[in-house]
């Protein structure tokens, strides 16, 4: 077999969060692009038809499961659809996540527990769920978690979504070390990358400070989580496991300029 072939995903199936759009509809495409079959949740179901339309055109099978992933039943019920629709689960991918910076004397409580549950225990939940599933279904399985440099770089700001995906990441391991060898787990570290939450925040100025602070010049994009993605969900990465890829061109720091609480920027 050549060694591109081992990037192949013919016959598998991908289930995975927040598939409408950015990062998760980047990597569905990329999924569907190796031979994936994929199935899509988010809340939104036209966004979700829309990613279909294109795992479709490249002859994959899609199925859109409109899910929110903070309501315990639609969550429980995205892997169980999939099983219903294709009779196995290869792949998981918590995408579905996130909070917008903000000062910590502004964070109330309940945001703060409200951010670890988003970013932290509904992947948590899946995984529980889906593991299983892989291991009876398929023999074996790949869980990928989409987690951030904000995770181990500390930064004004950042300390509800910060703490939560620096838990995502340790559930990462966690979870790597108690489902090997037959479910391998593994996250990506993603950098300020060009979507639509992205966008909400972005003036030329700011994006320009951005683009200057970070080492490989530019801003991430979808695809190029999507290619991490890729590698970490294939064949050729079966001997990487609670292993967190830094996808975020060479940023040792956040490139997000933020006040800190009693003056100066961070």
């Amino acid at each position: 077999m050549a060694l591109l072939d081992n990037f192949r995903m013919d016959g598998k199936v991908a289930v995975i969060t927040g598939a409408g759009k950015g990062i998760g509809a980047a990597i569905a495409r990329a999924f569907a692009e190796v031979g994936a079959d994929v199935v899509l949740g988010a809340r939104t179901e036209a966004d979700l038809k829309a990613v279909a339309a294109d795992v479709e055109a490249m002859g994959s099978r899609a199925l859109v499961v409109p899910t929110d992933v903070m309501d315990p039943e639609q969550l429980e019920r995205l892997p169980a659809m999939a099983m219903d629709a294709f009779g196995r689960i290869d792949i998981l991918v918590n995408n579905a996540g996130g909070f917008p910076p903000k000062p910590v004397a502004q964070t109330t409580g309940k945001e703060f527990v409200g951010a670890f549950r988003f970013n932290v225990a509904t992947a948590f939940d899946l995984s529980r769920i889906s593991a299983p599933l892989m291991v009876e279904s398929a023999g074996e399985g790949a869980i990928l978690n989409i987690s951030s440099i904000a995770g181990h770089k500390p930064t004004p700001c950042f300390a509800a979504y910060g703490t939560a995906k620096g838990a995502l990441s340790l559930l990462t391991q966690e979870l790597a070390q108690e489902f090997a060898p037959k479910v391998r787990v593994n996250a990506i570290a993603v950098g300020s990358t060009k979507t639509d939450a992205l966008n909400t925040v972005l003036t030329p100025e700011i994006e320009q400070t951005m683009v200057d602070l970070t080492p490989m010049g530019r801003l991430g994009e979808v695809e190029d989580i999507a290619l991490g993605a890729l590698y970490l969900c294939s064949p050729a990465a079966s001997y990487v496991t609670g292993d967190i890829l830094g996808v975020n061109g060479g940023l040792e720091r956040l490139n997000m300029q933020m006040p800190r609480a009693f003056g100066g920027m961070g």
